[in-house]
């Protein structure tokens, strides 16, 4: 099968694209950069943006399925015109252009970002909410790359399939959310987040949830691809067991979380960098990024490896990358 990837020099994409070549598919990977790619042994590189519409029309032609992983993913002081040009015109222009070539399968990453604050809830693909209550630039860009994308193209017959992961992690991580290992491994007295919480799930499996979907999802659905759902604390407390180093105990309220993160709001706006951002802050403010894989397992036969694998992993990587810099 030819298999055309959009996003493959990052975290979800660069593992995919790896499955794909290592499964004797034919991998085209559309990346800006291709002397940024060379470690994407097996695969095709074309040269090609998301932002550039005519520049995915070659790639595609005569592919069996496109996958479209390209987009910005980061909290703080952002360039929001910048996000909105990859993560919505970016998939407007892929999964169209996909969809105009006749691709007959085509995979949209989206997020249970898109579900905002769950409330300590465990969502499934049913849940929905108006953009009004994103939090983040990127979560205001990923709903409406979903609902205002994907979805509608769904709703005209493209064979658009979705899917959403949840927390993803895995040696190599290097996203916003490392923050949480780190301030572990930092031994930090006082956390933000005793109510507040993700998913984890491991980027290999959730590149491999991908394929599942493109091999046997159902044009028109979604599908979340995420591991089990706890707090910061519950976190926190499962990495104590696992490397017998000493969890934070006190825990601030989300209130309080909430106020630092509009204080951190206005020292950024006069140029201040910090360690954990406003659009950072919030996200620790009782706010859950919770949804169930059950579809995914039951449908997809999706199975995520134990969370227990999955924490030791990226805390082992962490810690070696500290060794590295010459910290303990």
């Amino acid at each position: 099968m030819k298999y055309v990837v959009t996003g493959a020099t990052g975290f979800i994409g660069g593992r995919l694209a790896r499955q794909l070549a290592r499964a004797e598919h034919q991998v085209v990977a559309i990346v800006r950069d291709p002397a940024k790619a060379r470690d994407l042994a097996g695969v095709e590189l074309r040269k090609g943006d998301v932002t550039d519409r005519a520049s995915l029309r070659e790639a595609m032609a005569g592919a069996d399925g496109v996958f479209h992983l390209a987009g910005w993913y980061a909290l703080g002081r952002l360039d929001a015109a910048k996000m909105q040009a990859i993560n919505v015109d970016g998939a407007r222009n892929t999964l169209e252009v996909a969809a105009e070539l006749g691709v007959p399968r085509i995979v949209h990453t989206s997020t249970v970002g898109v579900f905002g604050n769950t409330h300590g809830k465990i969502v499934d693909e049913t849940y929905s909410v108006g953009i009004e209550a994103m939090e983040s630039e990127y979560e205001r860009t990923k709903w409406s790359a979903h609902y205002k994308v994907a979805v509608p193209l769904q709703s005209r017959g493209a064979p658009v399939i979705i899917v959403q992961p949840g927390g993803v992690t895995g040696a190599g991580d290097t996203s916003p959310h490392v923050q949480t290992f780190e301030s572990f491994l930092e031994r930090i007295p006082v956390m933000f987040g005793a109510q507040s919480g993700l998913t984890w799930a491991h980027v290999d499996d959730v590149a491999n949830g991908h394929t599942l979907a493109m091999e046997k999802g159902q044009p028109g659905e979604a599908y979340i691809i995420a591991g089990p759902a706890f707090t910061y604390r519950q976190t926190f407390e499962l990495c104590e067991k696992y490397t017998g180093i000493a969890a934070t105990k006190l825990w601030a309220p989300g209130w309080m979380a909430a106020g630092m993160s509009k204080l951190a709001g206005v020292l950024e706006s006069v140029g201040m960098h910090l360690q954990f951002s406003a659009e950072a802050l919030g996200t620790l403010a009782d706010y859950t990024f919770w949804g169930s894989a059950e579809r995914a397992q039951r449908e997809l036969g999706w199975q995520p490896r134990p969370v227990e694998n999955v924490l030791r992993e990226i805390l082992n990587d962490l810690q070696a990358r500290r060794t590295r810099r010459g910290r303990p």
